[in-house]
Order: structure tokens, then C-alpha cells, then sequence
């Protein structure tokens, strides 16, 4: 029906500017909408946009690595059975899909296990939601290689923004919601909003749709194929937020300013929010320079162990047969993440164990889920003693952990980790991430298109079409 038709019944259809004038929208709404439409015009400094490549490199090879995985296997079944028509890339297939369950699918991918980047002030894990979405996005309305990588910086700001002025890791201990998927649903939105170039107002209604389906709840550390896992922190916020950029780019209008007013946002889901918080520095301190990269291919909590480990074993050598225990200290609530869990890659003895009969952690080796039972690892897991150290909660978010090798020589190896490998405060070198990438990505791309895609990735400013990526994504 036409508007004249809507006209003719007796109602007044008001235009869209007059509509969003019409709503009071807050001070941090309006700079925040403001930056968001302008990030495609900023270029990104030198650092920021090395550590954007370095992260989006670094999710393309969890993406890859994960499709071999239990839940990379279920994005593969739902995309062929269930996924709507569409011509984006179902990345290390020859799988196509709709723009919103190509996200859904390389969400899930990116995190299948725990290889995937986490930042710690959020308590989240910004890559495996914000890149799929931005890289659905960016297909769908044919970016450059700079807008992309423009895209992903602003969903880091983002996402991670949101949740740290609802509480970050605080939240997450103690509301029984999600902070990885809300702060991934947030991230998602804003870089698939920046790729398809949306104005402030329509940024303003993204976070408005992007609200309605913020969602997750901690019941997800009960899974233990790491499918439902995948889902809540990778694939439901990057579709999600996908689709509520493709929304509002049909034309779908909202309220202005779902962070404020009567029923906002925070009032359902954080009533102490800390408002300056999601504005705090914008342009000035990029997020995803904060973003860690892990070094090794296990959950965040045991990277500080193997760190330890493999600083020990620098310094002096032994072997698994010279151990008479070890002792590794976390604090509580981190323990408990990784305690002698049935996944290899999250449980922290058996990983401790691999460190000392392999002196390394591939990523092979982290998801071999026979070798859990191999005598060999089982008689040095039994030495292995988690310790859950309450003098180590000050220092949260950081997660300090204390390893102490007791030889049967009566020789004691110690060693404090408190900037893991691969945070800021300890970045991994170029050389690093590549080997890292090439690890994961080799097995299933083979060996000349993984370092061709890692080329490409490196010089992604060069690149006049994000779908130049997509074949070198393909298995």
C-alpha cells in the first residue's frame, strides 16, 4: 500500500527525521552514535591498524582450525539443511549461505574451542563475534580491505565498551548472564553497522535492535562439547548483530536512544551501569590494542601456566621423569574454569602434563582427546596439583599464576607469570602470530594457500574488495 493509500485511511505517517527529533537522546548516545557513522572516515593509527590485522588474522585461523571441530561439524549440518540461499562465504568449505547464517556459521567456527583472542576489562571475546560480522557484512556490500579492518576496530571499541560500563568481569561473576555475548552482540552490530555505512541516527537504531536481541546466560559452562559455548559467545551475537545492521539498512526505524528513558536498556539488564564508560576515550584508546592473543590454543586461564612452563624449561631443563610435583596457583574463580575438565584444551592438568612430555603445546596436541587417557600423560597429570588462591583475587582482571616444579632432586623451579604472552602488556611479535596462524590454518588450507591468506591479511589496506579473501578462505 502506498503512503497516499496510509493517507487516505486518516493516518499521519510523520517522516523519519521528524520521528528521531521527536525522542530525547542522551549526551553519551549522541557522541556514541556520532563516532560510529564517522569510523569509516578515520583513518586508524599505525599500531591500532597492525593489531587489527594481527587480530583478524588470528580469528580467520580459529575460524579455519575450528571447522574441524564438534561445532564447526554442526555449523556445517545446519548451513546445508537449514541455512538460507545467499552467496557470503561459509569460511574452510565450499558452503554458502544468507549474510546472517554466514555469520552465524563463522561465529560458531571462531570459537569451536579456545583459540579465539579474549579481552579481560569485558570479560569477553570480542574476535569470534565482531570479524564474522563484519566479514558478512563487508561481503554483502563489497567493502575495502581499509573499511573492513576500520569496521572491526570500532566493533572491539564497541562491544567491550558496553559491557565494561555494565561491570565487566563483576557482571559476569555475579548476574548469570552472559558478558561474552552480550559484549560480542554489541561489537557485532557496530561492525556490521560500519559496514554498511549507516548514518548516526540509524547507528542509534541499531543499538536499539541490538538491545532487543542482547541475550546468554552462564549456563553454557556446562557444556561439554563446546557447541552451545560456540554459539553464545560466537554465533548468535555475530548474527544477531548482522542482522540488526541489514534491518535498519532495509529501513526499519526504532526508538533513538535505547540506553536512556523509561524501560532502557540498563535499567533491564545493569541498574548501576557506569554510563561514562561507554564513551570513555573513544578514538583515543582503540580496544582491540587491549585484546590479548593467545599464544597457546587452550582456555585464557592455563596461558599463564604453559608461560611458566616454557620459561622454567628455558632457564633449565628437565624432563618428565626428574618431576616429583607440580604446583600451579591461579585465583578461584579462574581455577575453577580449568579444573581437570573433560576437554583437553580446558583442562588445566592435562595441558600441564603435554607442556612437560612435549616441552610445547601445539594446537594438535590441545585437542587430542585420546591422549587424555595415554599412561604416559595420565602419570604425570597425577603430579600435577591445582591450588586456588584467594591472595591472587586483587589482581583481577589480570590472571597472575605461580608454578612451582618440584624435581626429585630435591631441586625447586619457580615462576610468576603476571603478563601473559600475547597481552599488551607482553605482545606476541609478528613472527609469532604467523607461526600461530599457520599452525592452525595449515591443516585444513594447506601450506601455500594459508601463508597466501596470511599475505593477504597483511596487506589488507591494499585491498580494493573484501571478497578477494574468499577464496583463500575456501577448503
Amino acid at each position: 500500500m502506498s503512503r497516499s493509500s496510509f493517507c487516505g485511511l486518516g493516518l499521519v505517517l510523520p517522516s523519519m527525521p521528524v520521528r528521531a527529533q521527536a525522542q530525547d537522546i542522551s549526551p553519551e548516545m549522541q557522541a556514541l552514535s556520532a563516532y560510529m557513522s564517522q569510523a569509516l572516515e578515520k583513518p586508524l593509527p599505525d599500531e591500532v591498524a597492525q593489531a587489527t590485522k594481527f587480530h583478524i588474522l588470528d580469528t580467520l585461523a580459529a575460524i579455519v582450525s575450528g571447522s574441524k571441530l564438534l561445532p564447526g561439524e554442526a555449523a556445517f549440518r545446519y548451513t546445508q539443511r537449514f541455512s538460507g540461499k545467499g552467496a557470503r562465504t561459509v569460511m574452510a568449505s565450499r558452503l554458502s549461505a544468507s549474510t546472517v547464517d554466514a555469520a552465524l556459521a563463522n561465529g560458531v567456527m571462531g570459537h569451536a574451542d579456545e583459540t579465539d583472542d579474549s579481552h579481560g576489562r569485558s570479560r569477553s571475546h570480542p574476535g569470534c563475534a565482531v570479524i564474522p560480522a563484519a566479514f558478512a557484512a563487508g561481503e554483502e556490500f563489497n567493502v575495502s580491505g581499509n573499511h573492513f579492518m576500520r569496521a572491526v576496530a570500532l566493533g572491539y571499541d564497541v562491544g567491550t565498551r558496553v559491557m565494561m560500563a555494565m561491570g565487566g568481569p563483576q557482571f559476569s561473576y555475579t548476574s548469570h548472564k552472559s558478558s561474552h555475548s552480550i559484549a560480542g552482540v554489541f561489537g557485532a552490530a557496530a561492525a556490521a553497522g560500519c559496514a554498511a555505512d549507516l548514518n548516526p541516527q540509524q547507528m542509534r537504531w541499531l543499538l536499539d535492535y541490538t538491545s532487543q536481541q542482547a541475550s546468554g546466560i552462564a549456563a553454557w559452562g556446562r557444556d561439554v562439547d563446546h557447541i552451545e559455548k560456540a554459539f553464545v559467545f560466537g554465533g548468535m551475537p555475530a548474527r544477531s548483530g548482522t542482522l540488526s545492521a541489514l534491518l535498519v539498512k532495509a529501513g526499519w526505524t526504532g526508538i533513538s536512544d535505547v540506553f536512556s528513558g523509561a524501560d532502557n536498556f540498563f535499567q533491564a539488564y545493569a541498574p548501576d551501569v557506569n554510563r561514562a564508560l561507554i564513551t570513555d576515550k573513544l578514538g583515543e584508546r582503540f580496544e582491540i590494542v587491549q585484546t590479548d592473543i593467545k599464544k597457546w590454543s587452550v582456555g585464557s586461564p592455563i596461558q599463564g601456566p604453559l608461560d611458566a612452563l616454557a620459561l622454567i624449561q628455558s632457564r633449565r631443563p628437565f624432563v618428565a621423569d626428574q618431576v616429583e610435583k607440580i604446583s600451579v596457583r591461579l585465583e578461584p574463580a579462574v581455577s575453577k574454569v580449568v579444573n581437570n575438565r573433560d576437554m583437553p584444551d580446558v583442562c588445566l592438568q592435562h595441558m600441564v602434563a603435554v607442556m612437560v612430555l612435549d616441552k610445547t603445546a601445539s594446537f594438535k596436541a590441545a585437542h587430542d582427546v585420546p591422549r587424555m587417557k595415554n599412561p604416559e600423560v595420565l602419570k604425570i597429570r597425577e603430579r600435577v596439583e591445582l591450588i586456588a588462591d584467594v591472595g591472587l583475587t586483587e589482581f583481577l582482571p589480570v590472571r597472575v599464576a605461580v608454578v612451582e616444579v618440584n624435581l626429585k632432586s630435591g631441586e625447586r623451579l619457580t615462576e610468576r607469570v603476571d603478563a601473559v604472552r600475547g597481552t599488551p602488556r607482553n605482545p606476541m611479535t609478528q613472527a609469532e602470530v604467523f607461526a600461530k596462524a599457520q599452525d592452525l590454518l595449515g591443516p585444513v588450507l594447506g601450506l601455500a594457500q594459508s601463508k597466501r591468506l596470511i599475505q593477504a591479511v597483511d596487506a589488507l589496506e591494499k585491498i580494493d574488495s573484501i571478497r578477494q579473501l574468499a577464496p583463500l578462505l575456501r577448503a
